[in-house]
């Protein structure tokens, strides 16, 4: 509901906006999000919280960037469930390098929402347990690829050496990581049962390892000894997609983040699963040879996703709306 006063949102209808955003996706699931809600511009400050950031995984704090896009676009879609215009700026105020984005509470919407991505912000989650041999159809693909360009990024979907080039880059950088002590801890930090803090992966949620050595799963900095790691085989012929922008500046990293959101969220309503590789995208050489250039000219991965038929796979813990949200005078009120 919406007071009349202010235009601005009952804050029970605050918190489910902001509920929303914080169902997205984030790296370790750290939730590296804060939400301050202004009343007088009825405006949502969406902002890094940089102490949940990666600082041996994501130096950059690109993968961050990535992350909060993701909840910034859930952000947008329940905006315009809710029948307010989504409108969003992406950085700023250079001055305030942990304002990622401001998304003001407009007039009525002026396209309609998509209730089936809304609906699917619920329910995605990531699935990292083996997939069907059942490709992809067609017209989902190309859905899919559609919903990564309305967002300024490209989803590209490998053929099977291009797709074999690069679960070999992703191995390389699991082996790589599993062998720095550095990385291996802070990965390793974030896999607990769940606790009162609702950040990081419980066990349950990360699935087994490929029997046949092929899908490069992360194993969390191998936080249970290797020998005794759970092994399953994984399909024969994985369909993944490489999620890629023209540029690589901070803008670019956020909107990356909303355009692999939106795929997930499109994929969910399809009945798809989804697992998110990261581990090549952390090491800068194995990074630039995701995708390859074409005539010198260089596109820059941000994400690769496996996609298919498969088991749900149980959902990692969310942090309530009130512990991610700054609603100033409305928890006065």
């Amino acid at each position: 509901m919406w007071s009349a006063a202010s235009a601005a949102p009952a804050l029970p209808t605050l918190e489910t906006i902001v509920s929303a955003a914080v169902a997205a996706p984030s790296i370790h699931n750290t939730q590296p999000w804060r939400f301050l809600f202004d009343p007088d511009t009825v405006t949502l400050e969406v902002r890094a919280l940089a102490d949940r950031g990666l600082r041996h995984l994501d130096p950059t704090g690109r993968a961050l960037h990535v992350s909060v896009g993701c909840a910034l676009l859930n952000l947008r879609l329940a905006v315009a469930h809710v029948g307010r215009e989504p409108v969003t700026r992406l950085l700023p105020r250079p001055d305030e390098p942990d304002l990622l984005a401001t998304v003001r509470l407009g007039g009525p919407v002026r396209n309609a929402a998509v209730p089936r991505l809304y609906e699917a912000l619920w329910h995605r989650h990531s699935s990292r347990f083996p997939f069907s041999e059942a490709p992809l159809p067609g017209a989902v693909a190309a859905e899919l690829a559609e919903a990564a360009h309305s967002e300024g990024a490209l989803l590209s979907r490998p053929g099977p050496g291009g797709t074999e080039r690069v679960l070999r880059l992703f191995r390389d950088a699991e082996r790589r990581t599993t062998a720095d002590p550095e990385r291996a801890a802070e990965s390793r930090r974030w896999v607990h049962e769940p606790n009162a803090a609702a950040l990081g992966m419980p066990p349950a949620a990360i699935g087994p390892q490929d029997f046949w050595e092929r899908m490069p799963l992360r194993d969390f900095g191998a936080h249970r000894r290797p020998s005794a790691l759970a092994t399953r085989p994984f399909e024969k012929r994985p369909s993944i997609a490489v999620l890629s922008t023209a540029h690589d500046r901070r803008s670019d990293w956020l909107r990356a983040g909303q355009a692999l959101q939106r795929v997930l969220l499109v994929a969910t309503a399809h009945g798809l699963r989804a697992s998110l590789l990261h581990q090549a995208l952390e090491w800068p050489d194995l990074r630039q040879r995701v995708v390859p250039a074409v005539d010198a000219l260089r596109a820059h991965a941000q994400m690769v996703i496996r996609l298919g038929y498969g088991p749900e796979g149980p959902p990692s813990p969310r942090r309530p709306a009130r512990q991610a949200l700054d609603a100033g005078a409305l928890f006065a009120s």
